[in-house]
């Protein structure tokens, strides 16, 4: 692993910092497996490998000098008269060369390199991409386990409910009525089990996805729960810190690098001002007489620099055209962190107003409504309601907190540094 892969990594491994063992199975798949899988396995990632090798093989091309060249030439041949058939041939063999000039084969040798240097700002980009795509995934995970506890508690729930009822209806204080419902209710509620199972299993699956698995494995064994504390919430930094950072992503590294590559390219436009020349030497043979003379030679093409001058044109808009997309992207960039900070902010506060203030309040009266349900004091209905009231602000606490691990990840993948740590 390259040093920004290992960066990169311990970003997204920041991520979800508060996902520590112990809160699941002791062999549950953690975040560091699912990142060094996906980066020794994931297909998107392998093809650069075949990409630095043809861009290797063009570096080398650009440091190789023009090659020499052969000549034979016939004259005097298959004519009529004194130069019929070859009794008059004569037989020139020639050597030639083309001197670059104008610097052209180190602005070649540098358009090259620079060409090297995007394409591993590129994979630099995109080691981010998949490697916020595993953080994204295991997050979804992480979701749907809990949606699946939920899922459980939820026939839990309706299973005492059941009894309950069949206790009041077998005193004849509920109509049998109210036992159907409950019954209902409680298939129903197995129903939402096996989907949200359904669920989690396809979570799982897509998660293998990012190392190239079509199954539910990892280094061939199945994945197991991950190790996930979704409701330890992280604590966002200042938009200002984050917007500083924005510079060290590779998504503009990569601008720059791009401008060092349009800037080279354009060097080498420049040096096609300057012609190149061509010079060659041989003998000549008579074949009437036998006689031998050298030759020599030299050419140049003509209106050179005219012609250079479209391509000096097209490199220069295309350097033009970097700097305007930069700003472009730049512009956009900020707006987006913006937006993400302020709703990592507002998922943040949600999450943490349910699980401190909400939820305990809202369980205690469900303990008083089922209490009250038992002594026949509060109808069916109303211990339904307690009981959906309880379920629904429990599905708000995942979800706002699935939200802000997955809007601090987009975060960490646009400014390619971790946020402050987890609140407690």
């Amino acid at each position: 692993m390259n040093r920004f892969s290992a960066r990169a990594m311990g970003a997204c491994l920041f991520t979800l910092a508060a996902f520590a063992p112990g809160t699941q199975a002791a062999d549950g798949l953690t975040l560091r497996q699912a990142v060094d899988a996906a980066l020794g396995g994931n297909p998107e990632l392998q093809t650069f490998a075949f990409q630095f090798q043809a861009l290797e093989a063009r570096s080398r091309q650009a440091a190789l000098r023009p090659a020499p060249e052969l000549s034979i030439d016939v004259e005097n041949v298959l004519g009529t008269g004194a130069v019929k058939g070859t009794d008059a041939a004569e037989y020139t063999f020639a050597l030639s060369q083309v001197i670059e000039l104008g610097g052209k084969r180190d602005a070649r040798i540098a358009a090259a390199q620079a060409g090297r240097s995007a394409a591993d700002l590129e994979r630099q980009a995109r080691q981010l991409d998949v490697l916020a795509e595993v953080t994204r995934r295991f997050i979804t995970v992480a979701t749907q386990q809990e949606q699946l506890q939920l899922a459980r508690k939820a026939t839990q729930l309706a299973q005492r409910t059941v009894n309950g009822a069949q206790r009041r209806v077998d005193a004849a204080k509920s109509p049998h009525a109210e036992l159907d419902r409950a019954r209902i209710a409680l298939d129903r509620a197995k129903l939402d089990e096996r989907r949200a199972e359904t669920e989690l299993d396809t979570a799982r699956r897509q998660l293998a996805a990012t190392w190239g698995e079509s199954k539910p494995v990892i280094n061939g064994r199945l994945m197991g729960e991950v190790q996930a504390d979704l409701f330890s919430l992280p604590s966002p930094d200042a938009y200002e810190a984050l917007s500083a950072r924005l510079a060290s992503s590779p998504d503009f590294l990569r601008f720059a690098s791009e401008a060092r590559l349009r800037d080279a390219e354009l060097r080498l436009a420049a040096t096609t001002r300057k012609p190149d020349l061509t010079l060659g030497g041989g003998f000549r043979r008579f074949q009437e007489g036998g006689d031998q003379a050298f030759v020599a030679s030299v050419s140049i093409p003509l209106f050179g620099g005219r012609r250079a001058e479209s391509f000096i044109a097209e490199a220069q808009a295309n350097r033009d055209l970097v700097g305007a997309e930069q700003r472009v992207a730049e512009v956009k960039a900020r707006a987006m962190l913006y937006e993400l900070h302020r709703e990592l902010t507002r998922a943040v506060a949600e999450a943490q107003s349910l699980r401190t203030d909400i939820l305990p309040r809202t369980e205690e009266a469900l303990r008083e409504t089922e209490y009250a349900f038992e002594r026949g004091r509060y109808s069916y209905l109303e211990l339904v309601d307690a009981q959906r009231e309880y379920l629904d602000l429990q599905a708000s606490l995942i979800e706002a907190s699935a939200n802000a691990h997955s809007l601090r990840a987009e975060i960490e993948r646009l400014t390619n540094a971790p946020l402050a740590a987890s609140t407690p």
